[in-house]
């Protein structure tokens, strides 16, 4: 995978329609996100989420070549405040993938950009999506996974999932500023270096010994490539020729493409109520899109 991140720096996906990257990525980062559930049995949330971090990075860095020397001390606080929220988003993240269903907590977690999206803008169409889109978390909230009450989704991986939202949205904020200080991927790979610093303490206390087992380590190795090489390398391709509007269009379907990796990779069954609960939040994110040229950048899950 390591050669995709090189064809991406010279050009070479530039023959690749945008929506073809921009729809790959959504479904590297969602299928990885769901294979890194099946290694929380041996290494912890916190266990997978060091690994990727830090596997990224390694792969990262040397292709990358950032260079730290004489920036100002603003430049390096900026950036290693960006690490902790990766750190944090990927970790909250991952914890309530632990306790949800896939679909529903990338749903609540779209939330977060979501919002950014909505506060943006003035119209007052938005604030009717704003309601639609928090009516679909409510529903995952209170209603429950089967539509009926009777069989709730865990209330600690909702907050989770919403803290998650918080991040991804603090991230938006920060990465354009990130973006500005540093080109291509340089600034990403030294958030990752400083956010898998960050998750050391908790990921051996997770992890321990079972980070070291190859079949583990070789697993984080799959999740950093499917949730953070592969997807980055695609979409930095796509975002320098597509429209805002076209790349919050298919943004609008994470939701989904996350609730069918849950099936299709951990057997996770989609029911009436997480699933109307899903549409109403993708249809709000594609009101959001078609009524305003905004585009909501991807996270790192």
């Amino acid at each position: 995978m390591r050669p995709v991140v090189v064809a991406a720096a010279r050009g070479e996906l530039d023959a690749v329609p945008s929506p073809i990257l921009i729809l790959g990525g959504i479904a590297s980062v969602q299928f990885g996100s769901a294979f890194g559930a099946t290694l929380f049995d041996r290494a912890g949330p916190a266990g997978v989420v060091l690994l990727r971090l830090a596997l990224a990075a390694v792969l990262l860095v040397p292709i990358t070549r950032p260079r730290l020397a004489g920036r100002p001390r603003r430049q390096l606080l900026t950036v290693a405040g960006f690490g902790l929220v990766l750190a944090v988003m990927n970790w909250s993240f991952y914890e309530a993938v632990d306790r949800l269903p896939l679909g529903p907590a990338v749903t609540v977690e779209f939330a977060g950009p979501l919002t950014v999206a909505i506060l943006g803008s003035r119209r007052l169409i938005d604030l009717l999506w704003a309601a639609l889109a928090g009516g679909g978390v409510a529903l995952l909230a209170f209603v429950g996974s089967d539509g009926s009450g009777s069989s709730r989704l865990n209330p600690d991986g909702l907050l989770l999932a919403l803290l998650a939202g918080c991040c991804w949205a603090a991230y938006i904020l920060m990465s354009q500023r990130v973006g500005s200080i540093f080109t291509g991927l340089q600034g990403l790979a030294v958030a990752l270096s400083v956010g898998a610093v960050l998750m050391v303490p908790a990921g051996l206390v997770e992890g321990g010994r079972a980070l070291l087992q190859p079949g583990v380590l070789a697993g984080g190795l799959v999740v950093a490539l499917l949730s953070s090489v592969v997807p980055y390398s695609f979409e930095l391709t796509a975002l320098r020729r597509v429209r805002a509007a076209t790349f919050g269009l298919l943004m609008s379907l994470e939701p989904a493409v996350a609730a069918l990796a849950g099936i299709l990779v951990l057997g996770q069954r989609l029911r009436w109520g997480t699933l109307a609960a899903l549409v109403m939040v993708v249809a709000a994110s594609i009101g959001t899109t078609l009524n305003g040229d905004r585009r909501v950048p991807p996270p790192l899950d």
